[in-house]
């Protein structure tokens, strides 16, 4: 059986270094399903186009190469805002759909030819739309200002100028639009393990997501 582990939720809430220590505990292929996004969004940027126009959107998300997902351009705020708004066109969502559900039940071996146990994907609608079918379904939140304070601390410490106010902005903003898009919203699964780290640390949300894990004796 091939495990699938789904882990939704806004940015900054946690969840890329949930997925991380899952990912090495389980031995599972991850995937950043927010890097798909990035990279089309920044795709469009690259070739001066509009991130919100449908046509330009779709078409570098039809056009995308996996080895794009190596650049470390996308980790930029600016790649993030884009992200967003290409992901809001259906045709994109369509376009990366069969993407990371071949992924999610096709996981690539290990680099050293280890096969994985399963996938485990991190993203905005992997539990409700990408992956309905998935064993382990995780979504990490937390508040809009604790969420901002980590964004403004990450781009300090990676030494990029920063704003508070207009971090805590630019999150509003990016939640409204993954929240009220007419296309896969970030919503929670219905039977989703709901993980608020407003309060918590890595550890404790590591440690409250292994033993919702473990009671489902998958492995």
């Amino acid at each position: 059986m091939n495990i699938i582990f789904a882990i939704d939720g806004p940015a900054a809430a946690g969840k890329g270094t949930l997925a991380k220590r899952l990912e090495a505990h389980f031995k599972l292929s991850k995937l950043d399903t927010g890097l798909l996004y990035r990279a089309t969004g920044f795709k469009v940027l690259a070739g001066g186009g509009d991130p919100e126009n449908a046509e330009a959107a779709e078409a570098a998300a039809r056009a995308l190469d996996p080895a794009e997902l190596d650049n470390p351009e996308l980790r930029t705020d600016e790649a993030a805002q884009a992200a967003s708004k290409v992901s809001a066109v259906p045709g994109v969502r369509a376009a990366l759909l069969d993407f990371q559900r071949n992924f999610a039940h096709n996981p690539p071996a290990f680099s050293d030819g280890t096969p994985a146990k399963g996938a485990i994907l991190d993203g905005r609608d992997i539990g409700t739309t990408v992956c309905p079918d998935a064993q382990v379904k995780l979504f990490v939140t937390a508040s809009t200002e604790i969420r901002a304070k980590r964004r403004f601390k990450e781009l300090q410490e990676r030494g990029l100028e920063a704003i508070y106010a207009r971090v805590l902005q630019d999150m509003k903003e990016r939640d409204a639009r993954d929240t009220s898009r007419s296309a896969s919203p970030l919503v929670a699964a219905a039977d989703a393990l709901v993980l608020d780290t407003s309060e918590m640390d890595a550890d404790q949300a590591y440690g409250a997501a292994l033993d919702f894990i473990l009671a489902k004796n998958l492995f």
